[in-house]
């Protein structure tokens, strides 16, 4: 036991200099007070937004169902390996209500930790629910921001005992937020993509991106030499900025400002739902007790500062031996972006590889490669196969004159899709099929992922996709046209199906 409180004492003791936790330097009671809540708000964000869509997404006449998943696997799959390939609570039951209770759990979880009720429970049931909604998600929850809230959600788990902050899980969290601005920088760097070498990646960003928003038309219409400004700057903030996390007080608070002042400019410009607060809130752990004090209600800090205890042995050693292991992978994850052509240990490889399917120690870098051009997917549905009337998607681009819109942080998870599958081929799209069928036969779970409905008295018979290029238009064709795309047609992009 003496040697168990010895470790944990020393790694405290690292972490402790690391974030300035020493004898008259700072503390983050305050600061994990703030970051648990938001953290609870960004949680309940990520549930109610997935239940309005749970249904027509996985749920039994949905796209991808999770029971028809599920039956696949246990088909293919042998024992206990199962539950670890696809950790899901789903593999008691996966129908409609189960998928609806999981995210109603999810919702009032994340109520109660705003509220400040068991966080430390709670937010190891909403790590357990989000886990089993991404594992039968699949491809409608593998985006980044999906795993990033899963990694924060472990190592919140690590903080949230009551008391003072861990200095590891401080520790951590800084890691994390290194990690994930530090490498979106590096991928870039190291993807060789000639628009971020020449530095003409944002004359496509802002028209090209998933979902854009109508401050994204004017700022595209930015001359060239600011847009190439903007890119050197976008390296500033994603490689330079997370450098200033592990310096001193005044410069970690330099950190992040410039790290909350980016993710700002990109919620301003684009869609990408709870992404750009989990980043901020990540960054909230900056921010030490002494000026936290100074913005937060009095009252407030006098009843949370009351409540320092320090940690039971247990609950320490844990805390110590998940934090290590966390932190080994988690390098191990950021030695791989950074030197992609380096060959880590087998004895590291496997355990890595084994924990793969928990989705909770990941690497980051969105937008590697960008994307030069905007195929779009437009759906059409017919009684006879001569006259089309067109599906219109509530928030990714069809009707040109359409503004495009603001709908973070809720992310609308099939509009989201289409834009990845107007990228492939449909013969590389296996959930597009599926969802052609499901139009076909009037599915009203998939109909409500949908603006509009042509065929409200019955399903069609026939239905095709056409695949369209658009861009924004120039200002000159705005005030002719008042239109805020142009497209045109390329052709077809799957071939006119009906149901046998």
């Amino acid at each position: 036991m003496t040697a168990i409180r010895s470790g944990v004492d020393a790694v405290d003791n690292g972490a402790r200099w690391v974030v300035g936790m020493t004898p008259g330097g700072s503390t983050y009671v305050l600061s994990k007070w703030v970051f648990l809540r938001t953290l609870g708000v960004i949680y309940l964000v990520a549930f109610a937004s997935l239940w309005v869509q749970i249904r027509g997404l996985v749920g039994p006449h949905g796209i991808y169902p999770a029971e028809e998943f599920l039956h696949l696997v246990r088909q293919n799959t042998t024992g206990l390996d199962r539950f670890r390939l696809v950790p899901t609570l789903f593999w008691l039951r996966a129908d409609a209500l189960a998928l609806d209770l999981a995210c109603f759990a999810g919702v009032a979880c994340a109520a109660l930790v705003i509220l400040n009720f068991w966080p430390t429970g709670n937010l190891i049931i909403l790590w357990g629910l989000y886990l089993s909604l991404a594992s039968v998600g699949r491809i409608f929850l593998g985006y980044q921001w999906d795993v990033l809230l899963l990694e924060t959600g472990v190592l919140a788990v690590l903080l949230a005992p009551r008391g003072t902050a861990s200095a590891l899980a401080v520790l951590l969290l800084w890691w994390l937020l290194f990690r994930l601005t530090f490498e979106s920088g590096i991928v870039k760097l190291n993807s060789g993509d000639a628009t971020w070498r020449n530095l003409t990646a944002l004359d496509f960003h802002f028209w090209t991106q998933p979902l854009p928003t109508w401050t994204a038309w004017y700022v595209n219409l930015l001359p060239g030499w600011c847009k190439k400004g903007m890119v050197l700057a976008t390296y500033l903030f994603e490689v330079g900025f997370p450098l200033l996390i592990f310096g001193p007080r005044p410069v970690r608070l330099v950190a992040l400002a410039g790290i909350v002042f980016f993710q700002l400019t990109i919620l301003g410009t684009g869609n990408y739902n709870f992404f750009n607060l989990l980043t901020i809130a990540l960054g909230l752990l900056l921010v030490d007790d002494a000026a936290w004090a100074r913005v937060l209600p009095q009252r407030l800090v006098q009843t949370v500062s009351a409540d320092v205890r320090g940690q039971v042995l247990p609950i320490a050693a844990t805390v110590t031996v998940v934090g290590l292991l966390t932190f080994v992978f988690a390098t191990m994850k950021l030695w791989a972006t950074v030197f992609p052509r380096s060959n880590p240990p087998q004895w590291l490889i496997a355990p890595m590889v084994w924990l793969e399917p928990f989705r909770s120690v990941n690497s980051y870098g969105l937008f590697r490669v960008m994307t030069t051009d905007r195929p779009e997917i437009v759906i059409e549905g017919s009684d006879d196969a001569q006259t089309w009337k067109e599906y219109e998607f509530r928030w990714k681009p069809g009707d040109p004159a359409r503004r495009p819109r603001f709908v973070e942080p809720h992310q609308p998870r099939l509009d989201w899709q289409m834009w990845f599958a107007a990228l492939s081929s449909y013969e590389y799209v296996p959930w597009f099929r599926p969802f052609e069928a499901r139009l076909l036969e009037g599915s009203p779970d998939v109909l409500r992922l949908l603006r509009t409905n042509p065929f409200p008295d019955h399903p069609p018979r026939y239905l095709r996709a056409l695949l369209y290029e658009y861009r924004f238009t120039t200002a000159a064709e705005k005030r002719a046209s008042g239109a805020w795309w142009t497209r045109e047609l390329v052709g077809a992009y799957s071939p006119t199906v009906t149901l046998p």
